[in-house]
């Protein structure tokens, strides 16, 4: 039997209770459809949520960079293109292509992903040999995520508890909760005047129910904002997003 296809293609077509009121879909949104993608690509491959469950592992969404040339809009037929670009001892990337109707790329992203023990909650060994036969050379023009400078401790934080809905599969705060979470620190106008051309997001713990978090933003220079998301003073999650006028 032939193995699949190293590229994965999805179709999606946006819908209205997708989008902003600019009619435009959201990056947490970007976000679902790329783990959608991700999760689907990798079940087709034999190393999905059902087969890393058997091995008692799980994939967990380590850094994640997004860069936008345009938001699809209300009713745009849209298709993503994913595959895996690099396969190391404990970590392998994977990257993004949306593109429009016409095949022209919107969205490009790069990921990074581990697998943890399902008991201990730490990173156990990828199987490099099994992966590495789906690696693609498919160019992604996406800079790899990089360090996000803290500004936990040079703000005043937000308080924020961890509720029902921002609760994932396993119990943990949703990787596309926390993305909301730090969108919803800036102004609506800023949303009206300008855009979010990069936005890049380290996970660095896991959350559950009851957390008490504290939100924390601090422009780092005009229209570049760093952002992180805190308990007891310690980071669990950091981000950057990189804004230009519309």
């Amino acid at each position: 039997m032939n193995k699949p296809e190293k590229i994965g293609i999805y179709h999606f077509v946006t819908e209205s209770y997708l989008l902003d009121f600019r009619g435009r879909i959201t990056i947490p949104m970007i976000g679902n459809y790329m783990l959608h993608a991700a999760s689907n690509h990798a079940s087709q491959r034999g190393f999905g949520f059902s087969d890393m469950t058997e091995r008692h592992t799980a994939w967990v969404l380590s850094r994640l960079a997004i860069e936008i040339n345009r938001f699809p809009e209300m009713s745009e037929p849209i298709t993503l293109y994913t595959w895996i670009s690099e396969v190391g001892r404990l970590f392998t990337s994977r990257c993004f292509e949306l593109a429009d109707s016409a095949g022209r790329p919107v969205v490009f992203a790069r990921s990074i992903w581990a697998a943890i023990d399902m008991q201990t909650r730490r990173p156990t060994p990828l199987d490099a040999e099994e992966l590495s036969v789906y690696v693609s050379d498919r160019p992604c023009p996406v800079e790899k995520p990089g360090k996000i400078i803290p500004v936990e401790n040079e703000t005043e934080g937000i308080p924020y508890q961890v509720k029902y809905s921002d609760l994932d599969i396993n119990g943990h705060f949703n990787s596309i909760k926390y993305m909301e979470h730090m969108l919803d620190l800036f102004e609506l106008d800023l949303f009206r005047e300008k855009e979010i051309r990069r936005f890049e997001i380290a996970y660095l713990s896991e959350g559950w129910y009851g957390m008490p978090l504290a939100l924390h933003k601090q422009e780092m220079e005009p229209d570049k904002y760093n952002m992180a998301i805190s308990y007891e003073g310690k980071a669990v999650c950091r981000a950057m997003a990189d804004w230009i006028k519309r």
